[in-house]
């Protein structure tokens, strides 16, 4: 049986921090949920960070199904979110509600998230009358990227504080179980926190938040680079490009394979192999 959305609410009760990870197979997935995570996000960020673009743009809604079946298959009770990709519930709340609930009833997510504060209040609220569970994301939202000008923080002015306080509390209003806060300033991202009712989840907004939410190649060194925002577990990306180079080093140097990882033949069966080959293979007609 899979973790529920009051898992969020009962985390914001206890005081005890959210941990959320991307994942984007079923993999990772597996790993993550061994490793003791209650909550994964298919993030579009997959964009980035698996297809090697530059945003989340490019990303399609059949991409984020395709993904997000993956990480559901790789897991037994994890809560399962499915990012909605860009321009897929912003012409409508029809729009948005036929391909939210794509990723419920084809895809196996328990949730979806979307971008945006009090314009998207009214497309959240039709979702969760429709019985979908809705994580808000607001901030820097990276699918408005150009319209922000690049990768930066949002509020730190009083007045577009304000307008990220009235974003958070239009997406509580419209029935939101969680909200990410993405490159906001700690101080702001604590009082919202402090101001809602529901769960925060913070991307570089401190550690004031109700949970965070990290990129999987992020935090195990996967990539050469990572933000400012996270930190570094490991550094597979060394060891995996290690591993890749004792590869070909064994194969050009006549190490690998050995008997060990080779198979044989019956001995009977080998010898009349050989009196087959020498007395002339039969003919293939």
């Amino acid at each position: 049986m899979r973790i529920n959305v009051g898992y969020f609410q009962k985390q914001k009760a206890s005081g005890i921090p959210i941990t959320m990870l991307t994942a984007y197979d079923a993999t990772t997935a597996r790993l993550a949920e061994q490793a003791g995570l209650q909550t994964l996000l298919v993030g579009d960020s997959l964009g980035m960070v698996m297809q090697g673009h530059e945003t989340t743009i490019p990303v399609t809604l059949d991409e984020m199904l395709y993904h997000t079946k993956m990480v559901v298959r790789g897991t037994e009770k994890v809560f399962v979110i499915g990012d909605m990709p860009f321009m897929t519930y912003n012409i409508s709340s029809d729009q948005a509600l036929q391909n939210a609930a794509r990723f419920i009833q084809e895809a196996g997510a328990q949730s979806v998230k979307l971008e945006g504060g009090l314009r998207m209040a009214s497309t959240i609220r039709r979702l969760v009358e429709n019985g979908i569970p809705v994580l808000a994301h607001i901030g820097l939202t990276p699918q408005s990227v150009h319209r922000f000008g690049g990768w930066r923080v949002q509020g730190k002015t009083s007045e577009s504080a304000m307008h990220l306080i009235e974003d958070a509390e239009a997406v509580q209003e419209a029935g939101a179980y969680a909200v990410v806060l993405e490159l906001v300033p700690s101080e702001l991202a604590k009082l919202i926190s402090e101001r809602l009712t529901i769960p925060t989840i913070g991307i570089g907004a401190g550690a004031g938040c109700d949970g965070q939410v990290q990129v999987f190649h992020d935090i195990i060194g996967l990539l050469a680079d990572s933000p400012k925002h996270s930190r570094q577990y490991a550094q597979v990306g060394q060891i995996i490009q290690g591993a890749i180079s004792n590869y070909k080093s064994d194969v050009e140097n006549h190490r690998f394979p050995t008997e060990a990882n080779a198979f044989t033949m019956d001995e009977e069966a080998l010898q009349g192999l050989y009196g087959t080959v020498n007395a002339g293979l039969p003919d293939s007609q």
